[in-house]
């Protein structure tokens, strides 16, 4: 197995010989399967490094013949991903100012901002992607892991939520857009506007997941699976992707995430009062590991 950690540059050399080098990733790849390593401490933030390292990963990638299945996982056993940085609510222009590739697809993706199009890169990559998910995924955690094509949780170990509303927005990385199909429209508009965390039994059953195991089993389980799909032909990949992708939203997801994009612009930039909230939640410990054990309870405290 290859393990490859430095500081925030991918160097390029022969293919089969191609590291990836980041500083909040760690890649490994082994028998066609590349284990992704979400390790940004000191709480999995989607901030500016780990948002752009992620774009240049999903990029870089694409092209690689030697990867077959990709599996996204946390080196953190309480956060998978908090959320996106609050940061970004304070000082709207450093999220505008993100790297912006193109996410390597053919329609127009002026409209949508640098989360929804590291969200439709990962949506639209040739390989199977799985998310391993322990710990609480919040808000861009949870689109980031509902990008993917399936997911798997440690049950009695795993919160997922979205909490924009209680920050004065609405989802603006792809939830709108992710959650329906796979939950319905009720239980989506439970998600959002709610803002409450589920547990992974819960988002079993909404199927949300695909399943929620016994944490003991979950390595093994996904392992096994990850194995199994990266032995297939790439033909059989291929084909088995694009037959589901015609009967599901693959299709469509840039034309929703523009209208995503379009209906957050209502709300964000968000107003003085609403900034005001957060500042004061960031100063209470939102994003440090405590805060973020409970961060429902911080926003509802400032509001």
């Amino acid at each position: 197995m290859t393990d490859v950690r430095a500081c925030g540059q991918r160097f390029h050399g022969e293919k089969d010989e191609m590291p990836y080098d980041y500083a909040g990733l760690r890649v490994a790849i082994d028998a066609g399967v590349a284990h992704v390593t979400l390790d940004n401490p000191p709480v999995n933030m989607l901030d500016t490094t780990l948002i752009n390292e992620l774009h240049d990963f999903v990029g870089a990638v694409r092209e690689d013949e030697r990867v077959r299945v990709i599996v996204l996982q946390s080196a953190d056993p309480d956060f998978f991903v908090v959320h996106v940085d609050l940061g970004f609510m304070l000082t709207p222009e450093t999220f505008a100012e993100l790297a912006n590739p193109a996410a390597g697809t053919d329609g127009d993706e002026s409209l949508i901002n640098p989360m929804q199009k590291l969200v439709l890169r990962l949506h639209t990559l040739p390989q199977v992607t799985i998310a391993k998910l322990a710990g609480r995924l919040r808000g861009g955690g949870n689109e980031l892991a509902m990008a993917l094509d399936m997911r798997f949780a440690a049950a009695g170990r795993t919160w997922l939520a979205q909490p924009e509303t209680r920050m004065g927005i609405i989802p603006g990385g792809g939830a709108t857009q992710l959650l329906p199909p796979l939950m319905g429209r009720a239980r989506a508009l439970e998600v959002i506007l709610g803002g409450n965390l589920f547990d992974a039994e819960t988002a079993e059953r909404y199927g949300w997941i695909n399943r929620a195991l016994p944490a003991e089993e979950l390595d093994d389980f996904v392992g096994t699976l990850a194995r199994r799909i990266a032995a297939l032909r790439p033909e059989q990949i291929t084909a088995a992707k694009a037959a589901v992708g015609a009967a599901a939203i693959s299709g469509r997801l840039l034309e929703g995430l523009g209208e995503e994009s379009k209906a957050l612009g209502g709300v964000y930039p968000a107003p003085d009062a609403v900034v005001e909230r957060i500042r004061a939640a960031v100063a209470a410990g939102a994003q440090t590991r405590e805060g973020e054990l409970d961060l429902e309870a911080s926003l509802d405290r400032t509001v």
